[in-house]
């Protein structure tokens, strides 16, 4: 069985918490500091009123927080790879690549949280006449989401580019 990736996005402090006691897991960032609580857990009293609050969200919907018209986040996130220990930190703002991968057969040769070069592929297209197309990354950066499109046996690959 496959781990997904934890996501965790920012929300409201009243989605989060409720008379002290977080109601679903969160992390809370207040200046420096990161607490990770799970649900039914004390708030820590030196948490702050400008503190964020990352609430867990199912990776699966991580597409409706990037703006697919600019590609850039809406709102702040942490992503935890299968691993457990790798995180990947996003910022409000940050412009991700979509690239598409479409075509008769698909094939995925990159997985989140891989780091792609710009002359590695990352995934393959076979036309109908057998042709392998090989697609690249116009910049290095990591995968962070591939989005299976419903409509049509498409993939999107989000990918976070390397500054």
């Amino acid at each position: 069985m496959e781990k997904m990736p934890k996501l965790y996005v920012e929300g409201k402090r009243g989605d989060c918490v409720n008379n002290g006691k977080v109601i679903k897991d969160c992390v809370i960032i207040d200046n420096n500091v990161e607490v990770w609580l799970k649900e039914g857990e004390k708030v820590p009293e030196f948490v702050g009123k400008k503190a964020k609050f990352l609430i867990k969200e199912v990776y699966d919907r991580f597409y409706l927080y990037v703006d697919r018209t600019t590609n850039r986040m809406n709102s702040d996130a942490i992503l935890i790879l299968p691993d457990g220990r790798t995180r990947i930190y996003l910022k409000r703002g940050d412009e991700l690549m979509l690239l598409p991968v479409e075509g008769f057969t698909k094939t995925l040769i990159a997985n989140v949280g891989n780091r792609v070069r710009t002359g590695d592929a990352f995934a393959a297209v076979t036309t109908r006449k057998g042709e392998v197309h090989y697609l690249k990354p116009p910049r290095s950066g990591t995968v962070v989401f591939i989005d299976e499109i419903t409509n049509r046996p498409h993939y999107v690959y989000y990918i976070l580019p390397e500054e």
